[in-house]
């Protein structure tokens, strides 16, 4: 289970910069928001910390009751940074909240993810994933498939989406029982950056993706 920021780091979320995420503190306090996985320092000088996908949701999240209590980390995601974890699919235990709040939190540790993408990446692009993200390959999936609005599956395997790892390096299977769907789940992916083949496993004949951070 990760741990709440103190009050000290509350403050330095909270203070920000609104557009970059740039932080400002002592380095103390700034390597213990990166321990958390809140924070990231940049490898170009002059090596600047930045608020993570996880920090961007804590900041934006700072004006709901007990915000800045990070929850504990869920099984689909076990080195989440604590604070936020895409639904990947068949969850077994996955509360009902799937109303504005979580919206809210799906669509900001979206922005937080493109604006880590921008921070990370020499050129400044967003539309390819980043270093993050190819070491997180299935949430990062999960996230940019949740983000733009296609439904998860449930625990008892009805229609929505599941990603899982595969055998291959770099790459994730994405199913979905509905055909249309399949492909819809497709075209997000290739629009988040990512590419993405519809295959069919030879012993069920299921339809699957399977999908690949684009590198360039």
């Amino acid at each position: 289970m990760a741990l709440s920021p103190t009050a000290a780091q509350r403050r330095v979320i909270a203070d920000a910069d609104p557009a970059t995420g740039r932080l400002k503190g002592t380095q103390a306090q700034l390597a213990a928001l990166v321990r958390r996985g809140l924070a990231f320092r940049h490898p170009r000088p002059p090596h600047d910390h930045f608020l993570t996908p996880a920090g961007h949701r804590v900041r934006d999240a700072a004006d709901e009751p007990d915000a800045m209590a990070v929850p504990p980390e869920t099984p689909a995601a076990p080195d989440a940074g604590g604070v936020f974890a895409a639904r990947v699919g068949g969850e077994e235990a996955v509360p009902d909240d799937a109303g504005p709040a979580r919206l809210r939190e799906v669509r900001g540790a979206w922005q937080g993810l493109l604006e880590l993408r921008r921070m990370t990446h020499p050129d400044g692009s967003t539309d390819r994933p980043c270093g993050w993200e190819r070491s997180h390959l299935v949430r990062a999936a999960a996230l940019a498939l949740e983000a733009a609005g296609h439904r998860p599956a449930g625990p008892d395997g009805d229609d929505g989406y599941r990603v899982r790892a595969t055998p291959q390096p770099e790459a994730v299977a994405v199913y979905e029982a509905d055909g249309t769907a399949l492909r819809d789940c497709a075209a997000t992916l290739e629009r988040a950056g990512w590419q993405a083949g519809e295959h069919t496993e030879p012993r069920t004949r299921a339809r699957y993706l399977l999908a690949s951070p684009r590198k360039v």
